[in-house]
Formats: structure tokens, sequence, C-alpha cells
């Protein structure tokens, strides 16, 4: 059964998703922050990174904003990113999942951070 109230707080900064060459080594700027996420696929390695930290020649998007979920959650949670996810969709608020062993992280532009906060909140959800 999903779960229905997540507590969220917002992380402060901006942040950025990069896109690097799957053979790519991971760059000391890319794990030099409180909070990073690198993964690694046959196809690429990606990169999510304080947007100050990465390099402008780096290819990515910059201008996102990170909500972290309250953890931490057992693995064995069910619809923790459904309950945020189904609200911004219905929305049109596009999203970017990050999912460690503890929790979650749901990065959205910055434009549209107040009024994702502010669905997320209306749908019952405690965001901070």
């Amino acid at each position: 059964m999903p779960m229905t109230k997540v507590v969220l707080r917002v992380l402060p900064g901006m942040f950025a998703i990069c896109r690097l060459a799957p053979e790519s080594r991971i760059p000391a700027w890319a794990t030099a922050a409180p909070f990073c996420s690198v993964t690694r696929t046959p196809e690429e390695l990606s990169i999510v990174a304080p947007a100050e930290a990465v390099p402008a020649a780096v290819a990515g998007e910059r201008g996102w904003r990170c909500l972290a979920v309250a953890g931490p959650l057992p693995l064995d949670a069910v619809g923790v990113l459904a309950a945020i996810a189904e609200q911004l969709a219905r929305a049109g608020i596009s999203l970017f999942a990050v999912s460690t062993y503890d929790t979650d992280y749901v990065l959205v532009r910055v434009e549209t951070l107040d009024r994702a906060t502010s669905i997320l909140a209306r749908a019952g959800h405690e965001v901070g």
C-alpha cells in the first residue's frame, strides 16, 4: 500500500545533472560536496553535483533544486517515490530521482520549485 505522507526538505543550493562518457574517470569535483550522486552504466557516467562545482565545459543541465525524503526508509517501503511523482506529474512538473540505501531524492527545475513544494504540501506531504 502506498505511503500517504512523505516528509521532505529542500537542500540548499543549485544542482547540475551531467553526462560524461561511460569510460570517464569520476572527477574530483563530482564527489567533493555533501550531496552528489554518481551512476555508471554501459552508456554513460551520470553525475548529480552542486552546479557551482561543475566545470562549464561539462555536458549537462544546470538549474535544479533537490528535495530530500526524510529517512532512513526501509528498503521494502512501497510508494514513496510514487507519492511524490504522481502529484508532480499531474501538475506537469518533471523530476529527476536519485535513490540511495537510506532514502530518495527528487530534483526539480529551479523555476518549478515553489510550485512543486506547494503542490506536495497541498497533497498532505510535509515540506520544509
